[in-house]
């Protein structure tokens, strides 16, 4: 890491505060917070190097079978499992005899697992076709010391064979199980495949809709995202027009969504064809659904009507925001990235857990089967491995929002409009590796350091369900509702630490004191025009929302009859969300810097010759007409700042 450049500051001090200045050269800030987080990560590589050798992988990747033998792999006998210590390299998938029944008691699963060479592609009705099958395969589908020849001979042949009918099945890519491909039987199975068991009957009709869905769903987030770039292209290129069509469609959006919700859900009722459990469900799901998009659409309306006067400044205020934006135009790229790195994070974190989870030693029981015992370690390693999990994507959450900053800073104090700083990005990025990883390590602590308590209380709330003790219920909640807004109040001001560090190069606890003695000077005006610019936003995620869902009505409409379609609706609608807020926060992020930026600048300039704003005059023009509508006026020009300095360029290291 680049340490050893010179902290340039002026010797020049300001009667009220600190000389505010992008920094050309810096020196790194919170050592002492980067040197605890990679001791940390040292911590997550032993527990990931102790999952490796201890962890029994194969278990996981190729699967086993009741009596301890690794399919796909030559295996070790077990002391009291006369049928453990098989060659299973012939026999790679694993097969469960009770698929269409699987439950979990006491953390085990209520069937017997066999190693087998083939998933039956074919319903077998009886145990006829079950012994045809193991003669033209070779997959042999009862337990292994009961001769094929005496599947239909056997008087036990009904407890060692699977029971019929045996459904058809494919194997799992990954981890190689026989998974029923009937959606009664795969509702059954997938809950214990992902150790998730719940009330059982609705839980799964609602995984087999999901799964008969899925191409369905996977259609309709492609077309989330394509409503989202039309979102990023209206704000981009934003005019008063698009405006008042973007929120003319969102109101004419959320009331036709909610006349076909109620439609469709006096179409279900008044059917008098519907038998089907389902279909009743459908109903009770549409009438929720239909009753909430009718509430929040009288009050998006309501807000729109209150706000009707502002829609004009806030057209200005993204134009302000997309030249920003169009100066880097890489920023929109930002949230893609960040979510990759995420998603490869999440990937080797889940591994290691699964890992985790197969460490253990083998023992027989006494029927000849193989469990394993959990090492006693495990579940601090399970603790601290949460920690990590949260810390790091807070982490890598927080990178994204010191790059945004940097870039965003360079163009703003920046004298020569028309020509912005090049490779802006790449210099945030390389100030970010080389100088600042620990004020960033310092402020994703502090946000972890929140939300752990906030997990440990929704434990504790999951317990207390179904209990008799409402006061306990009511103060976890109150907790876990105070802990949400401390959260929440400490991510902002950590988003304008990080701008202050990307300004002046200081540490992390100096950026956040600074950055929010700023804040408070100028709360009135920042939290009026955040609170309108946040609206139109949060409007065209309600547009992307409102459409995408529309289409899902269409499509999941005409299986009605054959799943919960409303609660895939549902997850079509939450990643709907989820990929338009990805896109527009780039826009939101944008808007708060410049916010931070324009109140810095009027701190350290008075707009006279020898210290003029770095703020364009598109900027200058929408804070005073907002500074109008809010009635706090302040104007640029009156100098109030004699010892103010005048702010240079940053420039790219």
């Amino acid at each position: 890491m680049a340490c050893c450049g010179k902290y340039q500051v002026s010797e020049e001090k300001i009667p009220n505060g600190r000389l505010w200045r992008p920094l050309i050269y810096r020196r790194c800030t919170d050592i002492a917070w980067l040197i605890i987080f990679f001791i940390f990560w040292a911590g997550m590589m032993f527990v990931t190097g102790y999952a490796i050798t201890a962890g029994a992988t194969e278990r996981l990747l190729f699967g086993y079978d009741s009596y301890g033998n690794v399919c796909g792999r030559r295996n070790l006998p077990i002391k009291g499992a006369p049928l453990s210590g098989q060659d299973m390299t012939d026999r790679k998938e694993v097969f469960f005899l009770n698929s269409c029944n699987l439950e979990i008691r006491n953390m085990k699963i209520n069937s017997i697992a066999l190693c087998v060479s083939s998933c039956p592609r074919e319903q077998l009705n009886n145990r006829k076709e079950v012994q045809r099958f193991a003669e033209r395969n070779g997959s042999y589908l009862c337990v292994y010391n009961l001769n094929s020849s005496e599947y239909t001979l056997n008087a036990h042949a009904a407890e060692l064979c699977p029971m019929l009918p045996v459904p058809p099945s494919k194997s799992f890519p990954l981890f190689r199980r026989c998974i029923p491909q009937t959606p009664e039987c795969y509702s059954q199975f997938v809950p214990v495949l992902i150790n998730v068991v719940n009330e059982m009957d609705l839980f799964h009709r609602i995984i087999a809709g999901i799964m008969t869905s899925k191409d369905s769903i996977i259609g309709l987030c492609a077309l989330a995202v394509v409503f989202s770039l039309i979102m990023v292209a209206i704000f981009r290129f934003i005019a008063v027009i698009l405006v008042h069509i973007l929120v003319a469609l969102v109101v004419f959006g959320l009331f036709f969504v909610s006349s076909v919700l109620w439609w469709l859900y006096y179409d279900h009722v008044t059917d008098p064809s519907i038998e089907l459990e389902s279909e009743k469900e459908n109903s009770k799901f549409l009438l929720a659904f239909a009753v909430g998009t009718t509430v929040i659409s009288i009050i998006i309306f309501v807000l729109i009507l209150v706000m009707r006067r502002r829609l004009k400044l806030m057209t200005e205020l993204f134009r302000v925001a997309s030249e920003t934006i169009s100066a880097v135009p890489l920023l929109l790229l930002q949230p893609v990235w960040t979510f990759i790195i995420l998603i490869f994070f999440w990937a080797y974190w889940v591994a290691v857990l699964l890992s985790l989870g197969t460490a253990g030693t083998a023992y027989a029981t006494n029927g000849g089967h193989v469990e394993y015992k959990p090492l006693s370690a495990i579940r601090y390693m399970w603790w601290y491995h949460l920690f990590g999990l949260i810390w790091t994507s807070e982490f890598i959450l927080a990178c994204q929002q010191m790059i945004i900053s940097g870039a965003v800073v360079s163009c703003y104090f920046n004298r020569d409009k028309n020509n912005p700083p090049s490779h802006s990005i790449l210099s945030s990025i390389s100030n970010l590796s080389n100088y600042h990883l620990g004020t960033v390590a310092k402020g994703s602590l502090i946000i972890t350091l929140v939300r752990i308590p906030r997990v440990i209380l929704t434990y504790i709330h999951s317990t207390l369900q179904g209990k008799d003790n409402a006061c306990a219920r009511c103060m976890v909640r109150s907790c876990t509702c105070c802990l949400c807004c401390l959260e929440k109040c400490l991510r902002y001001l950590n988003q304008n630490a990080y701008t202050a560090t990307a300004i002046n190069g200081t540490d992390f606890c100096t950026s956040a004191k600074e950055a929010f003695f700023i804040l408070v000077k100028n709360s009135l005006n920042i939290a009026a025009i955040n609170s309108f610019g946040d609206f139109l936003l949060f409007l065209g995620k309600v547009f992307v929302v409102c459409f995408t869902c529309f289409g899902g009505l269409m499509v999941f409409n005409y299986q009605r009859a054959l799943q919960v379609w409303v609660v895939p609706l549902l997850l079509v609608a939450f990643f709907s969300y989820f990929v338009a807020h990805c896109f527009l926060s780039v826009f939101e992020r944008v808007v708060d810097l410049l916010f931070l930026c324009y109140a810095i600048d009027l701190e350290t300039n008075d707009g006279s010759a020898d210290k003029p704003y770095f703020m364009d005059k598109a900027l200058m023009e929408f804070m005073n007409k907002s500074s109008e509508e809010t009635g706090k006026v302040r104007n640029p020009k009156a100098g109030n700042h004699p010892a103010g300095t005048e702010m240079h360029p940053m420039l790219p290291v």
